[in-house]
């Protein structure tokens, strides 16, 4: 019996109970109908990059995602929508709207999955992420079976999350359609990650060369252990395993002043008043409210667990070149993989109050 071992990036996890593939969308409706007729234990499967089941498996039939086909949908002057099929690897549609002269989703170059799990997951890098430029899924409802288009704007799409993934609505995605840009002048989309602008040699907001920030990208990534690569043990992961906590600014401002830190929102400019208007000063947002993100792998070096740590005889381990990653060094076992993330969870919250929350899907385990 086909295992999540062998289906996830994290090669771990027992067997569930029945296993399907599907290499066409027909096929995938056609079988969803009959699975669903007989059982309403089922999970949706992709490519697996951002998965965690338990070591005893799933009392549950998987339909493994593997349909494939890029089209466009529509093209005008300014915007070029292109569909693609579910099961669509997310970094092949990515190079191919580089290839066709397309831009919007280069930054987000070499995350591993599939292109439905990514508006599962709202998936984002280096400044940009799906919901940018999502315009629709195609939907299969579950139970009914029916098929459904649903705009971008009714998916709840949130930080690394979406009305599919909290099961608000519950069914299977099989395809999506994005708009893009007509890149003539070959450039890309505006560049707002610092990480990212400054190793093409532009400045905040510019643009570079659409190929030349892909492999800027794949370069960052690659050094972080987050491309793929069977030579590299720590990109057997599941990438980030937590998210960017978002705190009020009085938390934020708690941590030592070298802490990473941005605005969620624009930061509040000053504004002075009369002393007789001190009365109407704005009070939606109360002094030391404003939200702040938090950098995870800061939290989690500050904390004192440094890159490559690993519990005594586990063979989950931090990532030696991130610390945002836990990687399966050979054998682990997805319990060793909780057991770490608690105990980095624990650590975390211990020293600076701030209690990191998971970013994968994590079925049958608890952190």
């Amino acid at each position: 019996m086909t295992s999540f071992s062998e289906l996830t990036t994290m090669r771990v996890g027992g067997s569930p109970a029945g296993y399907e593939v599907f290499h066409t969308t027909r096929e995938l409706v056609a079988g969803a109908q009959r699975i669903w007729a007989e059982t309403d234990a089922w999970m949706a499967l992709g490519g697996g990059s951002n998965l965690i089941v338990a070591d005893s498996g799933i009392d549950a039939t998987v339909l493994h995602i593997q349909t494939r086909g890029v089209t466009v949908k529509k093209a005008t002057g300014k915007k070029v929508q292109i569909h693609a099929e579910a099961g669509e690897g997310w970094d092949d549609l990515v190079a191919h709207t580089i290839a066709q002269g397309v831009r919007g989703l280069e930054t987000l170059s070499g995350i591993p999955g599939s292109v439905g799990a990514s508006v599962i997951q709202n998936i984002g890098a280096y400044g940009a992420e799906v919901s940018d430029t999502l315009v629709s899924i195609d939907f299969l409802e579950y139970p009914s079976a029916q098929r459904r288009t649903i705009p971008a704007d009714e998916l709840e799409l949130g930080l690394r999350t979406s009305a599919v993934k909290t099961e608000t609505l519950r069914g299977i995605v099989l395809g999506v359609t994005f708009a893009l840009e007509p890149a003539t002048d070959g450039q890309s989309i505006p560049l707002l990650y610092e990480q990212l602008y400054r190793a093409l040699g532009v400045a905040e907001g510019e643009r570079a060369g659409l190929a030349d920030v892909r492999e800027a990208v794949l370069a960052l990534r690659a050094s972080k252990g987050m491309v793929l690569d069977p030579r590299d043990p720590d990109s057997v992961s599941a990438g980030s395993f937590f998210l960017n906590p978002i705190v009020s600014e009085k938390v934020a401002r708690g941590l030592p002043a070298d802490a990473p830190r941005w605005w969620v929102e624009p930061e509040p400019e000053d504004v002075v008043l009369p002393l007789a208007e001190k009365d109407n000063l704005p009070s939606t947002v109360s002094a030391g409210d404003m939200p702040v993100k938090l950098s995870a792998a800061w939290l989690i070096e500050y904390s004192g667990i440094p890159k490559g740590f690993s519990l005594p005889g586990s063979k989950a381990a931090v990532s030696s070149k991130h610390s945002l990653a836990i990687t399966n060094r050979g054998g682990a076992t997805a319990a060793e993989v909780a057991e770490l993330a608690r105990y980095i969870v624990t650590t975390v919250g211990n020293a600076c109050g701030i209690y990191l929350v998971p970013e994968p899907t994590l079925v049958g385990l608890e952190v």
